[in-house]
């Protein structure tokens, strides 16, 4: 099997999120896939097949196959353009998610997901302590994760999770976010419940971050940045039931699975 590893919403080495990228003509067993994305150690390993004029996709973290996944897609893209020689303008990706686009724009990959569904949650019991205490202005509940929102970029970039504590927590993953001081909005992903403590920058996060922040900025388009130790930048577009999430990505290596 091939492999590349490439650094997603990016355009520099080192930073970013990196995703695993497998190209397969058929699917293997799912514990072979899965024992690979363990074995790879990243937050995602993306596997995909060809399915008709179009691709199959899916997506593993060290622990389990996950619904959606932004910026393994991403890297999907970097690697049928570019190594690929896919040539057509657009990609479509059949997943557990749906059908999923991915579409070039000048260096950027756009993403083309379905909007996640956001309802005002009580928080749950143990999150604010795991969060050093800090209390967010509003949360809420998308169809995966917890979405806290804050005053400002220091509250985020502050936050210092207890990762046991908030492992208890049901859901993907946390979800904190205020406005930027250089970009529109910040943001972090925690995700211990799914073996990822922090996520360098989270594609499908921004399915819940672009709905809510379009209406609090009242514009359909912002700038975002993640802030990981990686850190990366992304271009938000809200487009309804849609939503369109860009970014760079850089390959960083190109190998083969076994010998």
């Amino acid at each position: 099997m091939k492999i590349y590893q490439v650094d997603a919403f990016t355009s520099r080495l080192f930073s970013g999120n990196p995703a695993a990228v497998v190209p397969l003509q058929e699917w293997p067993e799912d514990e072979i896939m899965q024992n690979i994305a363990m074995e790879n150690n990243l937050a995602e390993t993306a596997f995909f097949i060809p399915d008709g004029d179009n691709f199959h996709i899916r997506w593993f973290t060290p622990k389990l196959e996950v619904d959606l996944c932004g910026h393994a897609t991403l890297a999907t893209a970097h690697v049928l353009f570019n190594h690929l020689g896919y040539t057509h303008d657009e990609l479509l990706f059949n997943s557990r998610s749906g059908i999923l686009r991915v579409f070039r724009e000048g260096k950027r990959y756009i993403l083309d997901f379905p909007v996640d569904e956001l309802d005002p949650a009580e928080l749950p019991d143990g999150l604010v302590e795991s969060l050093n205490g800090k209390e967010p202005l509003f949360c809420y509940q998308g169809k995966t994760d917890y979405l806290l929102i804050y005053e400002k970029q220091s509250d985020i970039e502050s936050m210092k999770p207890d990762f046991t504590m908030m492992g208890k927590v049901k859901a993907r993953g946390i979800i904190v976010s205020a406005p930027g001081e250089w970009v529109d909005v910040v943001s972090r992903f925690f995700g211990p419940q799914v073996g990822i403590n922090e996520d360098p920058v989270t594609g499908s996060a921004h399915t819940s971050l672009t709905p809510y922040w379009s209406r609090q900025l009242a514009k359909s388009e912002f700038t975002a940045r993640q802030l990981s130790e990686r850190g990366g930048d992304l271009i938000c577009r809200n487009r309804g039931l849609r939503v369109e999430i860009g970014g760079e990505a850089v390959t960083f290596l190109e190998g083969e699975i076994g010998g």
